[in-house]
Formats: structure tokens, C-alpha cells, sequence
């Protein structure tokens, strides 16, 4: 199923109007920033930065979680606030553009924001985590993975759990519970989240006693070569570690070739573009199943459809509301709109109860100890899923992790 990317960026953009201040990015509005809908004289309001990408490859993931963001910031205002005082969602468009990333957080800065939150790819979190960093302002990324980010910078926090983990519960599930021994392994050599997530998922899947017997970057190559490779090496299964789009196109190209093995990816998979006819076996970890009729994510899904008149896309929609959420529990407690406060308020978060799993910062650093669900497809439906415990906290493992334009 495409996606009428123009359509629904203008209702979304209509929508955004009603709660949620709108920063243009510098490259596209020249010298004017003001924003929409937003009173600078205003009292008892909290700004907190949003950047996203609503345009662009990233967009499939990043569109659902500002989504998820905003309903988030209007169901804490409708309460109330936070202590009488309203959430200002300060939304910029990063465009899917590591420089647009930047130009946006240089934008939030300049808007005195008290928090900064955002982002679903590790690449992106790089343009704009050094000036958060330098500013002092807590980050807390939605859903970039990867478990160095937090490492590198002191004020940046995960909401997500790290690609070490989700890449353990991929590897256990493919060797343990489907019996998977041999695999081909394709990254995107292009893409930190790829290169960190395939290191990741060939360390456990060996450790389990797995066999990768092909390994290749798909960057430049011939999709057909790709699939004659694969075709040749004749592996269980093959993991596939890249984004949504390189992912859509890759598994088609496999597919005309007559390649029915299970391909499995990490949660850039959870995505509209993969499902849909013609895509096969799909497996792939991701943060929730998002079910109307579930106990645990049966209230956030019912919300998010009558919100938007569809059902969450995916995963990602979860995690954008659990990150206002949780900013707005430790801005409560720290009682402050100071960004020392909150951050410290962050750092001693423990025990805080979202759609996608609990979150606890003090015991574990600042990525969370979630859960990973398996989603098994076959084209467009759902076949089967499962959660899966992390045996152990997403630390790194040494990976190198490098400042985006370096």
C-alpha cells in the first residue's frame, strides 16, 4: 500500500494548528520564525521541542510519532496540564535531512524550548544531539535505537529499547523458535541504525550457534546480483538491516526472483510500505502490537483512531506519546520549566508505565529495560507475535558511533 504522502501531510499539518506550535525550518521560511498559534506572553505554559520528519524516507516512522505526540500533549492539557501549566509542542520538520535536523534544533534553542524530543533514526539523533548537548537541554529520542547515543551524550535519553536488544530478540527468535540456522546477512552500509543493528544480530545469532553465510552491503549494488547471491548461498533465512524504503524495494527485487525465505528486520520493518501483497514472510521486533482490543494498548490504539479516523500505523505512534508523557512526569516532579531540573527529574525516573513498556532510568542508565514483540507477516497480515524479555540492560558493546557529517 503507498502512501498519498501530500494528502496526508496537509491534514496533519491542519490538525497540528489545533494544539501544537509549528517552527518553520530556517532553510525554507528565511529570516521569519514565528510561531503558529503560539502567545509569547503567555503564563503557565511549557515549550518542548519536536522535531520530526514529515516528509521524506523517514517519514513512514516519524509521521505516526508526532502523531502519537500531539495527542499526548492535548490529552495532558485537556487534564489540566501539568500543574496548571499547558504543554506548548513546538513541531519543526526535519524533511528527512540530517542538515534540516540541526537547523531545527538551532531553531527550538533559540525558542528558550525546555526539553527536546523526537526522532526515529540514529543518523537524524546525530545532527541534532551535539547541540542539545552543548546547550544543556534534555533529549529524548522516540525511537532512534541505537544504544551508543546515550553513551556519547549525557543529556540524551532513550524511550526505546536499544538495536543490541531488539537484535537479541531477532536472533533468539529465528534460531530458537523457528529453527533457523544459516542466515544471508544484507545492511545498509549507508545507515548507523543498519551498520549498529546487523554488528548487533550477528554476535547473538553466532553466539546461539547460527551460521551467516552470506554477508553484503546492498549500497550500490544490483538488486538482481543481490538476489542471485542470496539465491546461491541458500541460507534459512535472511536479515535484513536497512530502512523502510531500501527494505520495500530489496524484498520486491527478492520476491520476483522466486526468494520465499523469511526475511527478518529490526523496527524500521514496522512500517505501511511492508505491508502489503506481494511482500511474503516478514519478521521483524518492534516496541508494540498495537491492538484495539488489548488490555495494554487497547486505550492509546482507541484514542489514536478517534484522534485521526484511522488506526495507529505502527509502533512509533506509541512511542511519541509515551515520550510526552514521560517528559511531562518529570517535569511535574521536578516542579520546574528549568532544563537542570528536568533532566535530573529524567535521570530518577523510575517505574513510569507507557504503551510500549515501562521505562526506569534510574536503575539502568538512560535506556530503558523494555520488552521486544515479534510480528510475523505474511503480505499485509499478521500471522503471529510474540514478547520477548531482554535477557540483559542495552549496553553497548563498543561499537563506533560518529557525529553525523563526520
Amino acid at each position: 500500500m503507498s502512501i498519498n504522502r501530500s494528502t496526508i501531510a496537509s491534514a496533519f499539518f491542519f490538525l497540528a494548528l489545533i494544539e501544537v506550535a509549528i517552527i518553520a525550518s530556517p532553510a525554507t521560511s528565511g529570516a521569519d520564525h514565528n510561531l503558529i498559534g503560539l502567545d509569547e506572553a503567555s503564563r503557565g505554559v511549557v515549550k518542548i521541542g519536536a522535531i520530526y520528519s514529515l516528509e521524506g524516507p523517514q517519514s513512514p516512522l516519524d509521521r505516526p510519532s508526532a502523531r502519537g505526540a500531539m495527542l499526548a500533549a492535548r490529552e495532558i492539557n485537556a487534564q489540566g496540564g501539568m500543574d496548571g501549566r499547558r504543554i506548548e509542542l513546538v513541531l519543526c520538520d526535519a524533511k528527512s535531512d540530517p542538515a534540516r535536523v540541526r537547523e531545527c534544533a538551532e531553531s527550538l534553542l533559540r525558542e528558550n524550548v525546555s526539553a527536546i524530543m523526537g526522532l526515529s533514526d540514529t543518523d537524524m539523533v546525530l545532527a541534532a544531539a551535539p547541540l542539545a548537548e552543548e546547550a544543556g537541554i534534555p533529549f529524548v529520542t522516540s525511537g532512534a535505537t541505537s544504544p551508543r547515543l546515550a553513551e556519547v551524550y549525557k543529556v540524551l535519553f532513550l524511550a526505546c529499547f536499544g538495536d543490541n536488544v531488539q537484535a537479541e530478540a531477532g536472533a533468539l527468535y529465528a534460531y530458537d523458535e523457528m529453527g533457523l540456522k544459516t542466515c544471508s546477512l544484507l545492511v545498509d552500509g549507508d545507515m548507523e541504525y543498519a551498520r549498529l543493528l546487523a554488528h548487533y544480530f550477528k554476535e547473538q545469532y553466532q553466539d546461539l550457534g547460527g551460521e551467516i553465510v552470506l554477508e553484503a552491503f546492498i549500497n550500490g549494488s544490483d538488486p538482481l546480483n543481490i538476489s542471485r547471491a542470496i539465491i546461491d548461498a541458500d541460507a534459512d533465512m535472511i536479515y535484513l538491516a536497512a530502512g523502510p524504503d531500501e527494505a520495500e524495494d530489496l524484498i520486491e527485487s527478492m520476491r520476483r526472483e522466486g526468494i520465499d525465505r523469511p526475511v527478518f528486520g529490526g523496527d524500521s520493518f514496522d512500517s505501511p510500505q511492508l505491508r502489503r501483497e506481494g511482500m511474503g514472510n516478514i519478521v521483524f521486533s518492534t516496541h508494540a502490537l498495537l491492538d484495539e482490543n488489548s488490555s495494554v494498548t487497547g486505550e492509546f490504539a482507541r484514542a489514536y483512531r478517534a484522534e485521526y479516523g484511522i488506526a495507529p500505523e505502527n509502533a512509533f505512534s506509541a512511542l511519541g506519546y509515551d515520550t510526552v508523557k514521560l517528559l511531562s512526569g518529570a517535569i511535574n516532579r521536578s516542579g520546574s520549566t528549568d532544563p537542570a531540573a528536568i533532566l535530573l527529574a529524567l535521570e530518577n525516573t523510575s517505574g513510569f508505565k507507557g504503551v510500549t513498556g515501562e521505562i526506569s532510568y534510574l536503575e539502568h542508565g538512560r535506556i530503558p529495560h523494555k520488552d521486544v514483540t515479534m510480528i510475523l507477516l505474511y503480505d499485509q497480515e499478521i500471522t503471529a507475535s510474540e514478547i520477548l524479555a531482554p535477557s540483559k540492560p542495552a549496553v553497548s558493546t563498543g561499537s563506533v558511533i560518529k557525529e553525523a557529517g563526520r
